[in-house]
């Protein structure tokens, strides 16, 4: 049985609140914007059919404050809460909390947020689906415990925060004499950064890409992937370009790790829009996590088959079947996403500020999702992305060569970006032939050609 959304609450900023809002327009469903007080001249605020103030600009005291976004979707009469990415978009109690409070959470179950933000929980549930993982360990209980696990799963080997992501408490380890120490520090990291220093390991990949498969799974236990995702060009662990299809599988590879991908949320019982993601060494692959959201690089999957992933999620909430979905999808030409960052290109360093002199690029085949405006001043409080550069083709070819006029085009004066590493980047011999691994930028990075051009900035 469905039940309608008539106003969504949007408990998100930046580029990815004005994507909630476009969907929601089309679809007739009202909007309200929420706001830090350094956000009350964003765009998001502007577009929506309403907007509310949540608190001061650091995110603790705003985006990241529970009971300021359950007020604010009372206050304004929201039915339903779209978490957007990032922030509490993974929360599981804040998902519950919306639940208890009567509105509907644009999302997947708080248990499966639950299971699959447990990193050794969601191994152990992959490995009884049949998903394949790497060999591994549970959390770590011991120095011992670690040194007889490494011995036997054979070095080098990876430590991973259980509660983790994004590669903090990240460590990897090549020989006995380190094994300790990094251990510590990586638990040390994850405490930090997640309130858990639970800590695991996992055989290292020396030459892995990073793929993703794209799925969506309704009330009635229907899944679809939406073909596979590669993201294996990343600084610090962090994806900063995304493209779709990937170049690395061969049709029986890839055709088997799509079938992971429907394997790994049917084991579940996932509900909404979700992403399995994979690392890709040669022709065998192995379950790395999910994101039980909505992903950054979303984008490129829409670009190759139609499909407003947005809309989707919003369509599944309200317990609709994906009958209007085709059970299997061919891709349509190639996409490919650059992640604009207010960053040094170089050193990475954010570079907050006011822009001063903005151009964003046009044309057939162009996309650029962004909130920023000549004008708005980029924060320090929040992630530095300002925006998504996303070019569509009949062939990878044509898609690389359209984002390097793409992003030849791209002006933002006032503040530092990495539209020179882009730029550096798609010149490559090893991204053009499509021969790369997630190495390829911690190994080839030329930083001074890469500041040569952004000395050349228009």
């Amino acid at each position: 049985m469905t039940q309608p959304i008539r106003k969504v609450l949007i408990a998100n900023r930046g580029e990815i609140a004005l994507r909630v809002i476009r969907a929601c327009r089309e679809l007739g469903i009202r909007t309200v914007a929420v706001h830090s007080e350094v956000d009350a001249e964003a765009l998001h605020t502007r577009f929506a059919d309403e907007a509310i103030c949540i608190g001061p600009g650091p995110s603790p005291s705003s985006y990241l404050h529970i009971p300021n976004l359950i007020a604010a979707a009372e206050l304004s009469g929201a039915d339903a809460v779209h978490p957007g990415y990032g922030f509490l978009a993974e929360r599981a109690d804040f998902a519950q909390m919306c639940i208890k409070c009567g509105l509907t959470f644009i999302g997947p179950l708080p248990e499966h947020m639950s299971l699959m933000g447990d990193k050794v929980q969601a191994r152990t549930r992959m490995q009884e689906a049949g998903v394949p993982v790497l060999p591994g360990t549970g959390v770590l209980a011991s120095a011992e415990e670690a040194r007889e696990a490494a011995e036997r799963i054979g070095f080098p080997v990876i430590c991973k925060a259980s509660a983790g992501g994004g590669g903090r408490g990240m460590k990897i380890i090549h020989d006995p004499a380190t094994l300790e120490q990094t251990v510590e520090t990586a638990q040390a990291e994850a405490q930090a950064a997640f309130g858990c220093g639970d800590v695991y390991l996992e055989r290292y990949v020396t030459s892995p890409r990073h793929i993703e498969v794209q799925v969506i799974a309704d009330h009635q236990g229907n899944v679809v992937d939406l073909l596979e995702r590669e993201c294996s060009v990343q600084r610090r662990h962090q994806k900063i370009i995304e493209e779709a299809p990937s170049t690395a599988l061969s049709e029986e590879v890839r055709v088997e790790l799509r079938k992971a991908g429907v394997a790994a949320a049917k084991a579940i019982g996932y509900r909404s829009v979700g992403t399995v993601e994979f690392l890709v060494d040669g022709d065998r692959f192995y379950f790395m996590e999910m994101n039980t959201r909505i992903q950054v690089e979303h984008c490129v999957t829409e670009m190759i088959t139609g499909v407003d992933l947005v809309q989707e999620q919003i369509r599944i909430a309200t317990g609709e079947p994906l009958g209007h979905l085709d059970r299997e999808h061919v891709p349509h030409g190639h996409a490919i996403e650059c992640r604009i960052n207010a960053e040094h290109p170089v050193t990475f360093a954010p570079q907050p500020g006011t822009i001063t002199a903005l151009h964003f690029p046009g044309g057939y085949g162009v996309r650029v999702d962004s909130h920023v405006y000549q004008g708005y001043t980029v924060s320090p409080h929040y992630d530095s992305m300002i925006g998504k550069l996303i070019t569509h083709a009949p062939t990878r070819g044509q898609a690389l060569a359209r984002m390097r006029g793409a992003l030849d085009e791209t002006i933002v004066h006032g503040i530092a970006t990495n539209v020179p590493l882009h730029r550096w980047i798609l010149a490559q011999p090893a991204i053009i032939e499509g021969g790369y691994d997630t190495h390829f930028l911690a190994q080839n990075l030329d930083e001074d050609a890469v500041r040569a051009l952004a000395e050349e900035e228009p």
